[in-house]
């Protein structure tokens, strides 16, 4: 197997076979994150890529697919299928196969393309949302709007995929904090995913913003500010049957449930919590 810089990959992927199918993010500009900081993107050669899937399949009866690296669906479309039939032929046991996508990878497919990569076996796609304030997501160099968001939601929805859409709480600090709950619960709202995981701010070397927090511009919110956030966005969204998980490693609470019937519970055990104080202790958060 030939892996180029470090290849990362969703929690819910950890037993999937990772293939490189290119190297880092093809957008890479975002100011919170520092994954990909070293890696210079390229889309692999497609015989390197089909080496790698040769290798795999003989070495475990994989369920599970898993293309890399930040936004595979970059690729042209006529490769990912090649890709895509590579995997179910050459993998016999295999289940399932996702990627992540960035909102512009979507808009720039046709209707036309997305449903064949849904109809070859593409099943599920991770999108990074982090919010739906337009002023947050220009603060953070995201370059796209809540309308295409809401828009690119809904086309792979009509493809027929499944979708997982990442929110970061903390991520406009407390100036920003009601306006990136409120703003993200809108477009959730009208485009509802599959799953929505929250996780919490957690800048590391490399991220742009790391520089802001070590100089003092850019502060992190308290854990009951970031818990008052996600408590926000519970109380605002509308989201039947998506299911909802701020479980990650990150997060100052454990939190799961479907949504809408599961919000009040939610808001119920973020409440409990805050009367407590009983929030994650520090040391325990990471990536």
């Amino acid at each position: 197997m030939n892996y180029i810089g470090k290849v990362y990959r969703p929690p819910s992927e950890a037993y999937s076979f990772i293939v490189q199918a290119t190297v880092g993010c093809a957008h890479n500009s975002c100011t919170f994150c520092s994954m990909y900081k070293e890696d210079r993107f390229a889309i692999r050669p497609l015989e390197d890529i089909l080496r790698d899937l040769e290798e795999g399949s003989r070495l475990y009866p994989w369920k599970k697919v898993f293309l890399a690296d930040g936004d595979a669906l970059v690729m042209k479309t006529k490769d990912i299928l090649t890709i895509l039939k590579y995997i179910y032929d050459h993998f016999p046991a295999v289940e399932q196969v996702t990627s992540y996508a960035t909102v512009q990878d979507i808009l720039r497919k046709s209707p036309e393309e997305l449903k064949s990569l849904r109809k070859a076996g593409l099943q599920m796609l991770y999108i990074g949302m982090e919010t739906g304030s337009d002023k947050l997501l220009e603060k953070i160099k995201k370059y796209v709007t809540p309308k295409e968001m809401v828009e690119a939601f809904r086309k792979v929805k009509d493809a027929g995929f499944k979708s997982s859409v990442t929110l970061i709480s903390g991520l406009g600090g407390l100036e920003l904090s009601c306006e990136h709950a409120i703003e993200s619960a809108k477009v959730i709202s009208q485009a509802p995913p599959d799953f929505l995981a929250f996780l919490t701010l957690y800048l590391e070397p490399g991220a742009p913003m790391y520089e802001d927090l070590l100089s003092g511009r850019f502060q992190y919110m308290t854990p009951e500010e970031s818990l008052y956030e996600i408590r926000l966005f519970l109380s605002h969204v509308n989201a039947p049957n998506t299911i909802f998980r701020a479980n990650h490693a990150s997060n100052y609470l454990a939190l799961k449930g479907v949504l809408n019937k599961d919000s009040e519970k939610m808001i119920h055990e973020i409440d409990e919590v805050l009367s407590k104080h009983a929030f994650k202790p520090e040391y325990l958060r990471g990536l």
